[in-house]
């Protein structure tokens, strides 16, 4: 297991700015409708981990399927850099998307495929 660090991260435009503590360990690559299509590598950390630094008032909500997840994009970019939800035992939970983060070198991680698409 790696350590948990604190990684800075963004929209394209940098309207989004936010941190979170997590290790990018257990990341997760899903071929659901939405996260194949948008290409999203997701890392998985307590929602108190996660601190939104600015553009809040940029931030724009989607919900599909169960709407269960709020996912998160900025309205000027379009880049969904997180998504809100709650795992199956009740605690809150971010879901970012890897591919957001400034201070990780792409490619330097390796995510399980989960066939988000048979849910």
């Amino acid at each position: 297991m790696s350590d948990v660090k604190t990684h800075q991260g963004t929209c394209h435009c940098g309207a989004v700015a936010f941190e979170v503590d997590t290790a990018l360990d257990g990341l997760m690559e899903c071929n659901c409708s939405h996260c194949y299509r948008k290409g999203f590598v997701l890392a998985f950390a307590p929602r108190a981990s996660f601190r939104l630094k600015s553009g809040e008032a940029d931030l724009g909500e989607y919900r599909f399927n169960k709407h269960a997840i709020a996912h998160q994009f900025c309205k000027t970019c379009g880049v969904q850099p997180f998504g809100y939800g709650t795992m199956p035992d009740g605690t809150e939970t971010v879901a970012v998307n890897v591919r957001t983060l400034n201070d990780v070198e792409p490619w330097s991680w390796t995510a399980e495929r989960v066939d988000g698409r048979s849910f």
